[in-house]
């Protein structure tokens, strides 16, 4: 329990806590309203137009209670140089003089920093906006606030940005003063922020880590998993909308959120083959097609399965090597899975001479792969005659084995070789393709009379010698089954001596290779990093 807390918490510890820094760094940029102090000194420092003081010679009011105190007006859009109010244009003057607008402009103009500059002339309602002003910020914020006003026709914009060095490097300046400022007030709240989201994402992090209690819930590990993560994530931004909600922040939540939603849209599209790779995993984990220690064949890729990860399912192949096939292939490609059925049928053909009756030869060879032990009764083993060519007939022989206690590939080889001994044997023949050439009389003896005199030439050319003319006779083909009846008795008695070795019986042992599989064992044995989705406890499809 001491090495488990010692090790499993403290890490947990250190992830909760880069996490933790990674809110402060958000929230280091919060805007100055989250310290809830000071905000219309701040707004007004910034330039914020939802709270600017409007000044009068006799009193101080906002411009949201002017404005509360005359008819709602829409919110006038702002077209440069050539700024609008969108309000009725009344016939009929009214009580409010252009000298009063002025002044009220003036006013307002004269408790803004950056606008003192800025000159006001008014006509017919029509306001000239003359002057300097630092930046454009500071001109569209003298351009709303003036067409803000009733009985404004429309804003004349003239004033020119100076853009001055000093002037805008001393209003940011101060604005971030004010916001180091707020930050420092606002410390204590943001460590008390910081502390529930880290016990929070600690208690999430603490659940996530009860495997037992996960594989209880749900037999699948994947599942179990996935079950885990999704807890985790959701007590993390439990703990982040808690500190949000405790330093008055909830608003930039949903920024963040709609940010997420956008990132995750386009880390979706680059990452697809990542996430159908991550889906069939959850799909074959659940399906379970096929288990450990299973001969499969996927996609032409054949092995035996050792592990069935999260993002691909290995396997050991008949040559010994790791194969490695992603996920998303084998969910949506063909498996062919040898071990689900243990009785495998294996077929082979062999030829017999046109004169022989096949039925008979089909009895003969039938009964030879019937001795042999690896061979079911049930399917019984059985041939039949697929094609009569010029010179042979074609016997296919079927036969059943049990793969899980024989060598399918070796099997068929013994198999083979015993059906055509006991063929040779009761005198059948496995002929080779026969050409055979019909010439007429007249073109024999027109060749003999050609051989005949290629000799005499030959003999009078050199010294007398005594040879003798061959000739085509019809009975030399009559030898040629004498010839190849010996050599098949030196093969057969090679064959013999060699089998008779010691060596020998592993040669005509059927019984699967154990190395092989020792070493899927030792795959399977070996610890991974990876879990492993393979579940003998989970149904399978």
């Amino acid at each position: 329990m001491a090495a488990y807390l010692d090790h499993s918490i403290i890490r947990s510890f250190l992830k909760t806590w880069g996490q933790a820094w990674l809110l402060l760094i958000v929230i280091c940029w919060l805007p100055a309203h989250a310290a809830g102090e000071e905000v219309g000194s701040i707004t007004t420092a910034l330039g914020i137009e939802t709270t600017e003081q409007v000044v009068t010679e006799d009193s101080t009011t906002s411009v949201n209670e002017v404005a509360e105190s005359s008819e709602p007006l829409p919110a006038p859009p702002v077209i440069n140089g050539q700024s609008t109010n969108n309000a009725q244009i009344e016939t009929t003057p009214s009580l409010q003089t252009d000298s009063d607008i002025r002044q009220r402009i003036k006013g307002i103009f004269s408790e803004i920093e950056g606008l003192q500059a800025v000159d006001v002339s008014v006509a017919q309602g029509v306001v000239t906006l003359t002057g300097e002003t630092p930046n454009e910020k500071k001109a569209q914020q003298a351009i709303n606030l003036t067409n803000r006003l009733t009985d404004v026709v429309t804003v004349d914009d003239r004033i020119d940005r100076t853009l001055d060095v000093q002037d805008n490097v001393t209003t940011v300046y101060q604005t971030l003063k004010a916001q180091v400022k707020n930050l420092v007030k606002a410390l204590p709240l943001l460590l008390v922020g910081l502390v529930i989201f880290i016990l929070v994402t600690w208690l999430g992090s603490w659940l996530s880590n009860r495997k037992k209690m996960w594989q209880r819930l749900t037999p699948n590990p994947f599942v179990a998993e996935l079950l885990a993560q999704t807890v985790k994530v959701i007590f993390i931004i439990f703990g982040l909308i808690l500190a949000l909600s405790l330093i008055g922040a909830e608003t930039i939540l949903g920024t963040l959120l709609g940010g997420a939603g956008v990132i995750g849209i386009a880390v979706g599209f680059a990452v697809k083959d990542t996430i159908e790779n991550y889906i069939a995993s959850l799909m074959l984990s659940i399906r379970q097609p096929f288990r450990a220690r299973d001969h499969i064949v996927i996609n032409q890729q054949e092995g035996i399965v050792v592990r069935l990860t999260s993002r691909a399912t290995i396997l050991m192949t008949l040559d010994g090597n790791q194969l490695r096939i992603p996920n998303a292939e084998v969910f949506k490609g063909t498996i062919l899975n040898y071990t689900k059925n243990p009785e495998r049928r294996f077929t082979f053909e062999l030829g017999v001479d046109a004169n022989n009756d096949p039925l008979a030869a089909i009895k003969v060879g039938i009964d030879a792969i019937n001795d042999l032990t690896f061979v079911l009764d049930n399917p019984k083993a059985m041939a039949v005659i697929t094609n009569v060519g010029d010179s042979n007939i074609v016997l296919e022989f079927q036969i059943w084995v049990n793969q899980s206690e024989t060598d399918f590939a070796k099997a068929r080889s013994i198999a083979i070789r015993e059906t055509k001994h006991a063929l040779e044997n009761a005198g059948f023949s496995l002929p080779e393709p026969i050409y055979r050439l019909r010439f007429n009389k007249k073109l024999e003896k027109a060749l003999e009379h050609m051989q005949g005199s290629l000799d005499t030439s030959s003999a009078t050319a050199h010294k007398p010698r005594v040879s003798a003319t061959p000739t085509i006779t019809h009975d030399d083909h009559d030898e040629l089954p004498s010839i190849d009846d010996k050599d098949k008795q030196k093969a057969k008695a090679r064959a013999k001596h060699i089998l008779q070795g010691h060596d020998a019986k592993e040669v005509l042992d059927a019984r699967p290779n154990d190395k092989l599989m020792e070493k899927v064992e030792q795959e399977i044995a070996e610890s991974s990093d990876e879990t492993d989705l393979l579940d003998s406890a989970s149904p399978q499809e």
